[in-house]
């Protein structure tokens, strides 16, 4: 089994992706530096939005992106402050891009 990576490091290797790809990308909310969860809103631009968070596939053992919500923009954020609400651990990126591209997909990211 391979190390995790902290959540702190897993979010700098993921805004270093983003910046490369040209995609704008921040950090919202910052959460444990070591075992945070991390939640990841894509922001298309157009009053829509859609928040993915990694889940855990216990029939494959691997790791995934799923999404949490998705729909207009202000209903995602209010779902997302609901979160952090109750996990003040959670690390929250932001994601702006027209196209809706997030990279979550791309491998290493899982």
């Amino acid at each position: 089994m391979a190390a995790r990576l902290t959540s702190e490091i897993w979010v700098a290797a993921y805004l270093t992706r983003c910046r490369l790809a040209d995609i704008p990308a921040f950090v919202v909310a910052r959460g444990d530096h070591t075992a945070g969860a991390v939640m990841v809103k894509l922001n298309t631009l157009d009053g829509k939005a859609c928040c993915y968070h990694r889940s855990f596939d216990i029939m494959t053992g691997e790791r995934q992106w799923v999404v949490h919500i998705e729909g207009d923009e202000a209903d995602v954020d209010l779902s997302v402050e609901k979160q952090r609400s109750f996990d003040r651990d959670l690390w929250v990126i932001e994601v702006e891009d027209k196209q809706g591209r997030h990279l979550l997909d791309e491998p290493g990211l899982e």
